[in-house]
């Protein structure tokens, strides 16, 4: 199992001017950095791919869906600005080196239109992940889709529904993510959780029920452990949470206090916490 922290901790975008946090994810003893970014414009792929390579570190990435980006949508308009912009995104991560690329893809957080999804929106949704498959398979990225928590999306909440989404469409490189946060909320446990989510398993998201630091709260950590070791997860498990102080997203995750000393000690003690876990 390979250990991860995301960079959203520090900054909404990464890019050149967070470039300096790499070398500190190297000390506290990660394996690798998750790079969270909406702007893959402007994203340094290529300074941050040899910055990994000079500190012996991995990476993945990690983007979402926002303001009215969809792949479920009826506008047809908006569901191609959507998949355009997934396809840069699979281009950037394979640019920096990384083979998984999570998320939230089907519908933007934060939308709740006050139903339930419809069946036509689910079909989209399918189509518009079928059509990346292409892409996915030259570039050799796979697509780790996130569910949700009822209050951050209407349209996938649950591990059974992303293990369903995943067999409808069908193509190897498309799996889930499975974050202890929104299991916290949603699974009746991790592991039913787990097991609904099954072969599809991809990619792990970590943090505490209230998105501290792993080991703080009541996330069921030696469930979540034993489960992955059975099934013989040999992926990443990533710290994601969030920085207190950065505007966008901590209105998007509804952040309003300190969730630790400081965003670096949520991912140093964190990671210590998770070592020590996975080494029964």
């Amino acid at each position: 199992m390979k250990f991860g922290v995301n960079t959203f901790l520090w900054t909404a975008n990464f890019d050149r001017s967070t470039l300096s946090v790499l070398p500190r994810i190297q000390e506290w003893g990660f394996d690798g950095v998750e790079f969270g970014t909406f702007a893959f414009d402007t994203f340094p792929a290529a300074e941050a791919k040899n910055m990994l390579a000079d500190l012996g570190l991995g990476c993945t990435v990690c983007t979402a869906l926002i303001g009215n980006q969809s792949l479920a949508t009826e506008d047809a308009g908006v569901r191609k600005a959507t998949r355009d912009l997934l396809l840069r995104a699979i281009e950037g991560t394979a640019a920096v080196g990384a083979k998984t690329l999570a998320g939230p893809f089907c519908s933007a957080v934060g939308y709740l239109p006050g139903r339930r999804r419809t069946e036509d929106e689910w079909k989209r949704a399918v189509e518009g992940l079928q059509s990346l498959g292409d892409a996915l398979t030259a570039h050799g990225v796979t697509l780790a889709v996130e569910p949700l928590n009822r209050f951050e999306t209407f349209f996938l909440n649950t591990a059974a529904d992303s293990a369903k989404l995943c067999d409808q469409v069908n193509h190897p490189q498309v799996g889930v993510l499975f974050d202890t946060f929104h299991a916290n909320i949603e699974e009746k446990n991790l592991a039913t959780g787990l097991a609904d989510v099954g072969r599809h398993l991809r990619h792990v998201h970590s943090c505490e029920n209230d998105r501290g630091t792993p080991g703080s709260g009541h996330v069921e950590w030696p469930i979540l452990f034993d489960i992955l070791r059975k099934q013989n997860y040999n992926e990443w498990l990533v710290i994601e949470s969030f920085g207190f102080s950065i505007k966008e997203i901590a209105a998007a995750a509804c952040i309003w206090r300190d969730l630790a000393a400081s965003p670096d000690a949520i991912a140093a003690d964190g990671v210590k916490f998770l070592q020590k876990m996975a080494r029964g």
